[in-house]
């Protein structure tokens, strides 16, 4: 089977090649691991990584704390932004308290959620706060971008609020809901590591390179670092290949 490329495609490689020259020519400037170890043993490190016998569960352990993180971020968010986008005065009344959390620096938020609950409940707290107000705010976006008339048209046939929200709100605001997300992740993602940096739970991504930052093991550092931009990058496909699937009656 012929395999193409097109020249975007190109390009992105030429990106890598380009980092991974430049990493190296570092890599020999400073002409120590404990700096900038070379990548062909970062590379080898992160191998071992994935060999490892508890990877599993340090990967899985930071998962399972980003999916209850979205869970709860992801029934908060939709429920008051449905509120707020329908109800002007709700909204007013929320719109501070998004502005509250956006404004507040994720490291403060830890410190606090460090006082307050166990080190494993830190970075859920921390993905649910950073992720809630990208669902909520595009949400509420989604619902005010609803054409009025055919709100007017289902109330003129005598359709109830629950199925005007179900069967013209959400399809509606459905796109604005992929966007929400794909945003949410990304920034809840890397406040779960740097949550898990700071609380050290027994398992997870932020405990081992806390650790390895500990011991100088630069190159572990960066492994797991690596773990984590392939993992985010995964959701990323995930969430593009969901938006294609469920709006694909827009193209």
């Amino acid at each position: 089977m012929k395999i193409s490329f097109t020249d975007k495609q190109y390009v992105s490689i030429a990106s890598v090649v380009i980092m991974l020259v430049i990493w190296k020519i570092l890599a020999m400037h400073f002409g120590s691991d404990f700096v900038l170890p070379p990548p062909e043993k970062t590379f080898f490190t992160t191998f071992k990584l994935f060999t490892d016998s508890h990877f599993l569960a340090i990967v899985g352990s930071t998962l399972i704390r980003s999916i209850i993180g979205f869970i709860f971020s992801g029934i908060l968010g939709m429920g008051l932004g449905i509120i707020a986008g329908i109800n002007p005065l709700f909204n007013a009344f929320l719109r501070p308290v998004l502005v509250t959390i956006r404004s507040t620096p994720v490291i403060a938020l830890i410190l606090l959620a460090l006082i307050w609950f166990t080190p494993g409940s830190v970075p859920v707290f921390i993905a649910m706060l950073t992720m809630f107000p990208f669902i909520c705010t595009n949400v509420t976006d989604g619902i005010r971008s609803v054409d009025r008339e055919l709100v007017e048209m289902a109330q003129f046939y005598r359709a109830g609020r629950k199925r005007i929200i179900r069967e013209v709100y959400i399809p509606a605001i459905i796109p604005f809901i992929i966007s929400g997300t794909s945003s949410a992740i990304g920034f809840g993602w890397r406040a779960i590591i740097t949550g898990e940096v700071l609380s050290q739970p027994e398992y997870g991504i932020g405990t081992l390179m806390q650790n390895a930052q500990t011991f100088l093991n630069v190159d572990a550092v960066i492994a797991w670092t690596i773990v984590a931009v392939i993992i985010g990058y995964m959701f990323e496909k995930v969430i593009r290949w969901s938006e294609h699937k469920l709006i694909a009656w827009r193209f």
